[in-house]
């Protein structure tokens, strides 16, 4: 505190003090001639002339600045950066919602890496740093975009984190910023060979990770540059384009590539967004022989970058944060997608083959159908599980007869048997098993309906926009491609009509309990499929 200040409070006080003593003094003789005619107004006599002294005192410590350092003290508290809390809690809701589907996977490796990402999401999420990533070609300068960044920007500059190859990090502190940045240095892009691309695959990597991305350019955007602006910019990364070299081509030369530049971007990122620096000037020839070395001009970087975090800082942190939570929730899914589709296969894998010992099972014709129905009752609950959906057996009825009922009327029935013929003309003896037919049919329907099933399950229970009819359909298509059809023409002779021939009943030793619901679902299969809304159907068989 400075002297000045110091005297005038320690002469205050000391006259604020003899003052006090003289007005106990004379207040006391006052208060003695009042209170001795009227003893109420004595007593207001006194507080009134308290409260002026208060009034007094307080002026005082305003004058001498005790009262605005207090002020201003909360006032820098209540302007502590805050992230929008909207954003935090959806970020907060997805992180939630992937530990619960990260526990539900069962590869150790891909669950142990989304744990690890999620972790550094809340991390990030705690520090609230401000994550600027340098991103472009090998040869556009990036580094040395960095390093004159890192001379002229104000503040404390830490050591580099991580690698080249991986990209090493800055902590940089930005004056009117509350929060620290973390500039990165990713690898080029373009670059040639396996290494380059693993190199852009990691840099791409960073740059989804930015809540700022300055992507550097040393000419016209080439479409090779372009495309990857173009994809980063439409998940929503915030990016100012920096156009770097300049003092390489001649004054009109350089405006010309930076309004080229301005306009191929016009609609995605702003015109202010895009800047021309000098990182690294080249030396200068004198004509004496000697070489003079210009100063890098970044400050047109500089003070955009520092307009856009000090202006959109919060709301950029919150975003990123917020985008990458849920890409993080998309790749859960996705392996959590591939692991219940790859158990539902499966199950449908063993049901096809019971559908055609059901057939081996049911001495009438006409119940041929309905045995497989029985069959694909079953086999829905079973696929229901693995989604998570409680599907008892009357709703597991329910949606086989309505498949059945989309099957035979769009003719998939039909088509099915005749596939089935044709393969089976080519392989001599078969046509002599009487059942070979209906059997394999029965496999082949059965697998299109297990199909159609796990697309159901996969969108929630929802046949989608073309309703079961599009779903059966195309599923009855991308079976019947001759690299599969093949497979499992040759499959169905070793499983159906090689133990027809020898007389051996058709059931598959890995599902012996399977087998037994035909009995106990034929009556309750028969009695639905007895209804007119079925019942025209059947003849399609």
């Amino acid at each position: 505190m400075p002297l000045s200040r110091l005297l005038t409070i320690f002469v205050g006080i000391t006259v604020i003090l003899s003052l006090v003593l003289w007005l106990v003094s004379s207040l006391y003789r006052l208060y003695l001639q009042v209170a001795w005619t009227s003893p109420l107004l004595g007593q207001l006599l006194v507080l009134l002339i308290i409260l002026l002294l208060g009034v007094l005192i307080a002026a005082f410590a305003y004058y001498v600045g005790l009262f605005p350092s207090v002020m201003q003290t909360k006032k820098r508290r209540r302007a502590a950066p805050k992230i929008p809390q909207r954003k935090i809690e959806a970020a907060s809701e997805t992180l939630q919602a992937l530990k619960q589907q990260v526990d539900l996977i069962q590869d150790e490796v891909a669950k142990q890496a989304l744990i690890s990402k999620s972790r550094e999401i809340e991390s990030s999420l705690a520090r609230g740093d401000l994550q600027v990533v340098v991103f472009g070609t090998g040869s556009a300068g990036k580094t040395s975009v960095v390093n004159a960044l890192l001379g002229r920007m104000a503040g404390q500059v830490g050591a580099p984190m991580g690698t080249t190859e991986v990209g090493e990090t800055y902590i940089l502190k930005l004056r009117g910023l509350d929060r620290e940045i973390l500039i990165t240095d990713t690898p080029g892009i373009l670059e040639a060979g396996e290494g380059g691309k693993e190199r852009e695959k990691r840099a791409r990597q960073l740059a989804t990770e930015a809540d700022l991305l300055v992507f550097v350019v040393d000419n016209d955007l080439s479409r090779s540059e372009y495309e990857p602006l173009r994809g980063l910019v439409e998940i929503g990364k915030r990016s100012l384009i920096v156009f770097n070299k300049t003092d390489r081509y001649p004054e009109a030369e350089r405006e010309l590539i930076l309004a080229r530049l301005r306009e191929r971007v016009r609609g995605f990122v702003s015109m202010m967004d895009v800047v021309a620096v000098v990182a690294n000037p080249q030396p200068v020839k004198l004509d004496g022989g000697g070489v003079f070395q210009m100063e890098p001009d970044i400050m047109p970087l500089i003070r955009r970058m520092a307009a856009v975090l000090r202006a959109e800082g919060e709301d950029l942190v919150a975003d990123n944060i917020l985008l990458q939570s849920m890409r993080l929730g998309e790749e859960a899914r996705r392996l959590l997608d591939g692991q219940r589709r790859r158990q539902a296969e499966k199950v449908v894998e063993r049901f096809q083959w019971i559908g055609a010992g059901a057939i081996a099972l049911t001495p009438l014709p006409g119940l041929d159908l309905l045995a497989t129905c029985a069959v694909n009752a079953q086999m829905v609950i079973e696929i229901g599980n693995i989604y998570g959906c409680e599907i008892n057996k009357e709703r597991g009825r329910e949606l086989a007869l309505s498949l059945a009922k989309t099957l035979a009327g769009l003719g998939i029935v039909k088509g099915a048997v005749n596939l089935i013929a044709t393969a089976l003309q080519t392989n001599p003896g078969t046509l002599a098993v009487g059942k070979a037919v209906q059997g394999i049919s029965a496999a082949y329907i059965t697998r299109i309906a297990g199909k159609s099933f796990i697309e159901y399950f996969r969108h929630d229970q929802d046949w989608g926009d073309g309703g079961i009819a599009e779903v059966v359909q195309r599923q009855f298509q991308l079976n019947r491609k001759e690299e599969f059809f093949k497979g499992f023409v040759k499959d169905a002779i070793n499983r159906v009509v090689e133990p027809l021939k020898l007389d051996i009943p058709i059931s598959p030793t890995e599902a012996p309990q399977e087998m037994e619901i035909i009995p106990q679902q034929l009556d309750d299969i028969y009695d639905d499929w007895e209804k007119p809304s079925y019942r025209q159907s059947q003849d399609d068989w």
